[in-house]
């Protein structure tokens, strides 16, 4: 039994710790309405099908910034992400999902789903006009906690292993140092789901011929030594 699925047997059998509350406001859900959970039992089989995100922050001193990462749920390449020192949608969730449209191409995300907590930052009209003019399909937690877990369990990630040991000084020098940290998880960081690969490695892997219907970017493919790791057959966990 995986990690990921231990901790759902454990959360849906009741055995749970229960941890001191976090009473930091990364998102506002007054007043929205929740997108139906498009992801929820879904078989995640390609890049550039399912993105997830979530919003944080990160104290340096006596002030607050906020971090928004969006991470494609196949690969778990972050694709797009942001730093502000305000929780507008101008400055967390757009410029986050136009960091994925350069990352990703637009037209590679038609009929891509965008998945997110219920925070306004992505139910505004200006980023569900983008969404919409991207063609991409707006999704959302419903009940559960560990219904966006990925994206949670990165923010974690991101601060923990990266960030704080790098120690930015300044809201300078941590957009320096998270920019640092994108890459050095995308290119460092092995995943077991993965086949212990990293998320840039396991997506250069990917034959195009195979997988022509995600339409990569990229038109060189870099064949590693475990090429015949069995990725058609491959199911991501999903919550």
């Amino acid at each position: 039994m995986g990690r990921d699925q231990f901790e759902r047997f454990c959360m849906d059998s009741g055995y749970r710790i229960k941890q001191l509350r976090n009473f930091r406001v990364t998102t506002n859900s007054l007043g929205v309405t929740r997108f139906p959970n498009m992801i929820k039992d879904l078989e995640v089989t390609r890049v550039n099908q399912v993105f997830v995100s979530d919003i944080t922050y990160f104290d340096i001193g006596p002030d607050t910034y906020y971090l928004t990462f969006i991470m494609d749920l196949y690969n778990r390449e972050i694709v797009g992400w942001s730093e502000s020192d305000n929780l507008r949608t101008e400055s967390t969730t757009l410029p986050a999902l136009h960091r994925l449209i350069k990352e990703r191409g637009r037209a590679n995300l038609k009929g891509a789903i965008f998945h997110s907590d219920g925070g306004g930052q992505y139910y505004c009209k200006e980023f569900k006009s983008l969404t919409k003019e991207l063609e991409m399909i707006n999704s959302m937690t419903e009940e559960k906690v560990y219904e966006n877990s990925h994206a949670e369990r990165l923010n974690g990630t991101i601060k923990n292993n990266y960030l704080y040991p790098y120690g930015p000084k300044d809201r300078t020098s941590l957009k320096k140092l998270l920019a640092k940290a994108v890459l050095m998880y995308n290119t460092g960081k092995p995943h077991k789901a993965l086949g212990k690969l990293t998320p840039k490695s396991f997506r250069d892997t990917i034959d195009n011929e195979d997988n022509s219907s995600s339409n990569l970017p990229l038109s060189t493919v870099n064949h590693h030594n475990n090429s015949n790791y069995k990725r058609s057959n491959k199911k991501v966990n999903v919550i």
